[in-house]
């Protein structure tokens, strides 16, 4: 399970205007905003930008300049494989040391949607422990109880996390991880697909 929300693209103006000048070009620019508040390439602009990011990552540093800010809800499994993306990111998490007691576990709190039915029942199995040390846990806060639920927690816990990259990043996500076995890599190719100017700018190549 992955869940992608409040999804924001910053500074696409300044990054096309800077673009620009290499060549000194900027009477060209024929972008503007339309009246939600979107700023729109125009032809001369998207064609630059196309050009640029077809030449290489030397040519298109403007797509380092173009931000995405989103809230991913995801397992922490995904989150082992995301961390490999240390360059042009940063994300600022739920903190499972200092929340993990503060709530109390269930189903959803956990990705099952791929489970079996007989593992499934098991997971049942699993939460439930999991919630009576929690429980026992805010009665003698106690090291080894905490000890117990962090040990214990499953790699299927779900984790929010609000996350910031930028479109040169998501690059090298999507061409990496497009084909990969997990679904949420899928989910998540397809978020960066639907970004503005995602097909054009991003995925190219395709």
């Amino acid at each position: 399970m992955i869940k992608l929300e409040h999804t924001s693209v910053m500074n696409l103006e300044n990054a096309i205007r800077g673009a620009r000048n290499p060549m000194n070009s900027w009477n060209r620019m024929d972008s503007g905003y339309d009246e939600k508040g979107n700023y729109i390439l125009g032809a001369n602009d998207l064609d630059l930008a196309i050009r640029l990011r077809k030449a290489g990552s030397d040519h298109r540093k403007f797509m380092r300049q173009i931000f995405v800010s989103v809230d991913i809800t995801a397992p922490v499994y995904w989150w082992k494989e995301y961390d490999t993306y240390k360059v042009g990111t940063v994300a600022n998490s739920t903190s499972t040391m200092h929340r993990i007691h503060r709530e109390p576990f269930s189903m959803e709190d956990f990705s099952h949607d791929r489970m079996t039915p007989e593992t499934a029942l098991f997971m049942e199995t699993v939460v439930e422990r999991l919630e009576r040390i929690r429980l026992r846990y805010l009665e003698t806060k106690s090291r080894e109880d905490w000890y117990d639920l962090i040990q214990l927690l499953p790699s299927s816990y779900n984790q929010m996390r609000t996350c910031s990259l930028n479109y040169e990043t998501l690059i090298n996500v999507y061409y990496a991880r497009r084909d990969h076995k997990l679904d949420e890599w899928h989910v998540f190719c397809d978020w960066i697909a639907k970004l503005p100017y995602g097909r054009e700018l991003i995925i190219a190549g395709d």
